[in-house]
């Protein structure tokens, strides 16, 4: 509870022998999942930020005697990520450790805590993903939302990492995304190579992406066409289910496009203990710093599926 100090009152039993198993504190943990939606970096700074810097357009035809016609860049947004810092305590007065009879529930506090910080990085992690078509959480520099159709350019023009019309997860909606992002341009509207690279979907849709990508034959019909998408190896990366996506229908794929969603650690999670000279209460704390955030749009493509 929070503001709570934990005294012998606080689990009575601990105080009386018997007690054949004591059950809460820490559960088994899910693998570490939000290194899966971002490119992970340590940060000396009170934030980073990316600039974009526009190339050149197409070359222009040169008749004879006339001078070359030059080009110009232009910088573009700035995306900053601003480190945030999150801290997670507990207090335990001196009569509740020393008539504690039982340590094993100290050691756990602990355990307890490291699961709760744990716990805070993924839901972080997640929230990005979570806001991607509402722009509660994270806008990119220029206004747009994380997935969004209106993607603009600092050249002029705007562009899509979003599926429109949105789709379900299935076989022919996969296909169209891989195929918009192939086709994706640069802010001077060149062609660029985009490739699609890993799906991450929520564990409502784990077992339809497998069914969908590892399938030998084409999934879900009576033909024996070849599963394009499993024999092109389209998803190089695989299929990378999140626990704490909260859409179940939306799904997302990352491209290989550079300077896409990124984690910044300022200050990695550090556990530190004290005692209170005057309570006598001991004191355990972890503290860390991160930011969360995506640079350039094309590195991430989606869907709100319906």
């Amino acid at each position: 509870m929070p503001g709570g100090v934990i005294n012998t009152g606080s689990h009575p039993k601990a105080l009386w022998p018997g007690v054949h198993a004591w059950w809460g504190q820490t559960y088994t943990e899910h693998r570490t999942e939000y290194t899966d939606l971002y490119d992970i970096e340590d940060s000396g700074m009170a934030y980073e930020e990316d600039v974009q810097i526009t190339g050149f357009g197409l070359a222009e035809n040169k008749p004879e005697g006339s001078p070359v016609q030059y080009d110009s860049e232009i910088q573009g947004p700035v995306q900053r990520y601003m480190h945030l810092a999150y801290a997670l305590g507990y207090k335990v007065t001196y009569e509740e450790i020393r008539d504690n009879l039982y340590e094993t529930i100290a050691m756990r506090r602990a355990q307890a805590n490291a699961f709760s910080i744990a716990q805070t990085i993924e839901n972080l992690g997640a929230a990005m993903y979570n806001d991607a078509f509402t722009g509660n959480v994270f806008l990119f520099a220029d206004g747009s939302t994380l997935i969004s159709n209106a993607h603009v350019n600092t050249t002029g023009g705007t562009f899509s990492n979003r599926l429109t019309p949105d789709a379900d997860l299935q076989e022919g909606s996969l296909e169209d995304i891989s195929i918009q992002a192939m086709g994706l341009q640069n802010d001077r509207g060149l062609l660029i190579s985009i490739i699609p690279q890993s799906l991450h979907i929520s564990k409502n849709e784990w077992f339809n992406a497998n069914r969908i990508l590892k399938s030998v034959l084409q999934p879900g019909t009576a033909t024996n066409d070849i599963n394009v998408l499993k024999s092109t190896n389209a998803f190089p990366r695989g299929i990378k289910m999140n626990h704490y996506f909260t859409a179940p229908k939306a799904w997302f794929v990352r491209t290989d496009c550079l300077n896409g969603p990124k984690m910044f650690w300022r200050d990695r999670p550090m556990f530190d203990q004290d005692n209170d000279f005057d309570t006598m209460n001991a004191k355990a704390k972890t503290y860390f710093r991160c930011s969360f955030g995506a640079t350039d749009p094309r590195s991430l493509m989606g869907s709100n599926g319906p």
